[in-house]
């Protein structure tokens, strides 16, 4: 579970997210951090027993820095009013798909896949889907899979069918897709039960072979 402590850090964070504040109760944000990194290295150790691949990192590779990177950024703000980790080989470097546990109040979601793929890895999925189209639908219209994921793989689809690929396949929606991820938003109450982790855990076992398939489809494509 995530304790009230840390829902109230990162409350306090969002109103006050600057230096100064940041930097008097830095002590608090290590205590919370070593926290939520001690639960995510229990997430790790149970993904492992169904996602191999997934349990060969840690949970220092895996959550996210709070600082924000604000090079490229209009907005100026210097830190994230969220605690996050991603879990997959690399860590949260990595690029295959993974297992994403996102703490922020009013916000909670679990999710995974792959984010922002490449030209090439993109091409491989929608490749691979196309010629795997029953394998795909099998995993994707799963009961657990819907219960928890709905239909959707990412935000706004291509409009029209993605080049190379016959305008009139059956299955084209799910060529449209510029992320193959999905996202399950959670109650805040629900982190902070003792049910959280049972929880997680089914959240990621539905979300494995949906993970297994794409890392098939981008594990031959130069990165």
């Amino acid at each position: 579970m995530i304790s009230t402590e840390t829902f109230k850090f990162l409350k306090e964070l969002k109103q006050n997210n600057n230096k100064e504040w940041f930097d008097k109760n830095r002590s608090v944000y290590v205590k919370l951090r070593k926290e939520f990194e001690d639960f995510i290295g229990l997430v790790i150790t149970k993904i492992s027993k169904f996602d191999r691949e997934a349990g060969q990192t840690n949970s220092k590779a895996s959550v996210f820095r709070i600082n924000r990177d604000t090079r490229f950024s209009n907005n100026k703000l210097p830190y994230k009013s969220n605690f996050g980790a991603f879990i997959a080989m690399g860590g949260r470097k990595g690029i295959n798909g993974g297992y994403y546990i996102h703490v922020e109040p009013g916000e909670c979601f679990l999710a995974g896949g792959i984010y922002m793929p490449s030209g090439p890895m993109l091409k491989a999925i929608r490749t691979e889907i196309f010629d795997n189209i029953e394998e795909f639908r099998e995993i994707i219209l799963a009961p657990d899979f819907v219960k928890h994921f709905g239909s959707r793989f990412g935000d706004e689809p291509l409009k029209s069918a993605p080049r190379g690929f016959p305008k009139d396949f059956a299955y084209m929606d799910y060529l449209k897709y510029k992320h193959y991820t999905v996202l399950k938003n959670e109650p805040d109450r629900i982190y902070q039960s003792r049910e959280f982790m049972d929880e997680v855990i089914d959240v990621f076992k539905a979300m494995a072979p949906f993970n297994k398939f794409l890392n098939h489809a981008v594990s031959e494509v130069e990165r």
